[in-house]
């Protein structure tokens, strides 16, 4: 049982273009505007198994920006873990890197490297928004324009007005993942204010549709909230699986580009 299968599963607090600010040129990638996430953020997690603290999970935006195809991008790695003293249940060592446009805030490369106990799995790939390609290392296919993979669409997200958005409406997003794309969805449940390690926060409070596989059984079996205020981090994760339940929880924030005034 894979407990960081909840690292992609972040992810799926994409959305469409509906609540973004985004422009399109003649030529060229579309315009997004960011008002969330710098160079230099860093962000980390603890995961429960159950009563069990289990295992870690740290997400970094790169100090500079990195040229891929001669545009600047955010590097963004994902790295979880397992705690040694789980390493006997469960051994974890997972990590993602996706390279985000900076003007379009869509991914133009993606890089997976996933070692759970005896299963390993390595994944390259190249995004081509325009002529509407993926290449990967593994399998190439056409693709819809701006797909996001497990790490991009967790950026692009947070991007969006959920200000504007109101209680129970659902949101489509394109996702790639594992040599497949999916066609999913997420709704938005409203505000509510938590507790955590950093304090009280006002969060959003949403629910994603989930890929139905060896760890979930349904697809509302997760909810999510990230922070009401222009940063938009994930603060907590809930989800069931087969065997249980996970917990993810925020234990750190630093390098935010916005005041964290979500705090109470």
């Amino acid at each position: 049982m894979n407990v960081l299968k909840l690292l992609p599963m972040l992810s799926l607090l994409f959305v469409g273009s509906a609540y973004t600010s985004e422009t399109h040129k003649q030529d060229g990638l579309r315009t997004t505007k960011n008002e969330a996430f710098t160079h230099g953020e860093e962000l980390k997690y603890r995961v429960h198994y159950g009563w069990i603290n289990a295992a870690s999970v740290t997400i970094k935006v790169d100090d500079k920006p990195t040229v891929i195809a001669g545009r600047e991008t955010f590097k963004i790695s994902a790295y979880g873990k397992t705690f040694r003293s789980f390493d006997w249940a469960f051994k974890v060592r997972d990590n993602f890197i996706s390279y985000v446009d900076k003007e379009s805030i869509a991914p133009l490369k993606y890089y997976k490297n996933v070692q759970e106990d005896n299963y390993k799995d390595e994944d390259l790939v190249y995004y081509d928004h325009e002529k509407k390609w993926l290449k990967g290392s593994q399998k190439s296919m056409e693709m819809p324009a701006y797909l996001q993979d497990v790490i991009s669409g967790l950026f692009y997200a947070r991007t969006i007005d959920f200000a504007n958005a109101a209680a129970g409406q659902s949101f489509p997003i394109n996702i790639y993942l594992d040599q497949e794309i999916y066609d999913l969805k997420f709704k938005y449940l409203g505000k509510e204010t938590i507790k955590s390690d950093l304090g009280k926060i006002e969060c959003y409070k949403l629910r994603p549709q989930l890929v139905v596989d060896r760890v979930f059984k349904d697809e509302d079996d997760m909810t999510i909230w990230i922070t009401a205020d222009e940063n938009k981090i994930p603060v907590r994760v809930e989800a069931s699986i087969y065997v249980g339940s996970v917990k993810v929880d925020i234990t750190k924030a630093s390098g935010l580009k916005n005041a964290f005034s979500s705090k109470r």
